[in-house]
């Protein structure tokens, strides 16, 4: 007796086992896990309120999702993504278990065991993991040093097993943001050779210094190769809630409902009352978190300058999310690196390795979960940690 040969092939998740090394070692600030530091609105929890009040909430719901969160969704794409959606467009709308099962149901609907897919690296690595997990291939294309997306090894990359490209704008773990103009590029490169552009867009709502994201899925004609995925885990502070989203051709509605049936039966019927909550705060209530969050990010900023200056580390432009991916000069394997900031300055990231970047030292420092009191302290033993174990 033995686990599927199939697992074997899938890397062990980062998250847990940094996260087991920080419950090891009291008193570590965690830069690592991808999360927010405030809470969801008050909206949604009085929406659970009004959930518990109805016995009929507790019984099985509809396989894509309530329809008030539904229509909800609906106005919220068509007002921020400028994307309209229902059978009229060749689209539907699916409430998901986050933005992970988002992806795994896409995936499971449009490839066979031995498809490819295209990832961008450095790339998100629970995509990277339910690719494999899928039987399918990941296909690792290289980005430009300032992680941006080349379109040409894009091109390049696609052979006849190709069955999407997946872009993450705001990316994680970049921090990069595509432009609309590169999307566009993309999306009609996956409508010339017939496959997907599966476009996750989970961190939509996190952009600075003049950046603003844009959904492929808007392009006139889109809506037939178009996978859109969408999250409340981040803007909303939703991240134990599962609550996410996919846009997607109604040609895939068949599949999709019955890989939902199969995995899930429905969407959390209780977070989907919250999600209705904070679609009512909406972007109001996400911006005045951002406020803080931009004070956070500024401060990361100017105490990594002089590891900078001193030649330590390379930061390329990150203008979203809430990642900096750090080039560190350092002939260390980044998980060692990892492991001794934690060990020797209680403080956690993530090694670049765990997003696809096999040559040199990488390490992502995720600044979305510090708060006002433990901001400076955090990124103060960072910076120490680092001076000690890079060189000039």
């Amino acid at each position: 007796m033995h686990e599927s040969r199939r697992l074997r092939a899938v890397q062990t998740p980062i998250i847990p086992a940094i996260a087991d090394l920080i419950r090891a070692h009291p008193g570590t600030i965690s830069l690592g896990q991808g999360v927010v530091n405030y809470p969801p609105p008050p909206e949604a929890f009085a929406a659970i309120a009004r959930f518990a009040a109805d016995p009929a909430n507790h019984k099985y719901q509809p396989v894509a999702g309530i329809p008030a969160l539904l229509d909800a969704l609906a106005r919220k794409l068509e007002t921020e993504n400028h994307l309209a959606t229902g059978p009229a467009h060749g689209n539907r709308i699916m409430v998901t278990a986050g933005g992970n099962n988002a992806f795994l149901a896409a995936l499971l609907a449009i490839a066979d065991p031995g498809d490819e897919v295209i990832l961008p690296v450095p790339y998100y690595f629970n995509h990277e993991m339910a690719i494999t997990m899928a039987n399918c291939r990941p296909v690792l294309v290289p980005t430009d040093a300032h992680y941006q997306l080349d379109v040409a090894a894009l091109r390049a990359a696609i052979t006849p097993r190709t069955r999407a490209i997946v872009t993450v704008s705001p990316n994680n773990p970049s921090g990069a943001v595509y432009s609309a103009a590169t999307l566009r590029t993309v999306n009609a490169l996956c409508a010339e050779h017939g496959i997907f552009h599966l476009s996750d867009e989970a961190y939509e709502q996190f952009t600075y210094d003049g950046a603003t994201h844009f959904s492929p899925a808007s392009i006139p004609g889109a809506a037939a190769h178009t996978i859109s995925l969408f999250s409340l885990s981040k803007a909303f502070g939703f991240a134990s809630w599962r609550i996410g989203w996919m846009v997607y051709p109604e040609k895939l509605e068949a599949a999709l409902r019955k890989i939902q049936d199969t995995i899930i039966i429905c969407p959390p019927v209780i977070s989907q009352h919250a999600a209705i909550g904070a679609l009512a705060a909406g972007t109001p209530y996400v911006r005045e978190q951002l406020r803080a969050l931009a004070e956070v990010r500024a401060l990361v900023q100017r105490e990594l300058a002089p590891l900078v200056a001193d030649g330590l580390t390379e930061i390329p432009p990150a203008t979203g999310a809430f990642y900096f991916l750090l080039r560190l000069n350092s002939s260390r394997p980044p998980l060692e690196i990892a492991e001794r900031l934690i060990r020797e300055h209680r403080i956690a990231a993530i090694p670049g390795s765990a997003f696809g970047l096999d040559q040199g030292c990488h390490l992502r420092v995720a600044y979305g979960a510090l708060q006002s009191d433990n901001a400076a302290e955090g990124i103060a033993r960072l910076s120490r940690g680092l001076r000690a174990l890079t060189r000039p």
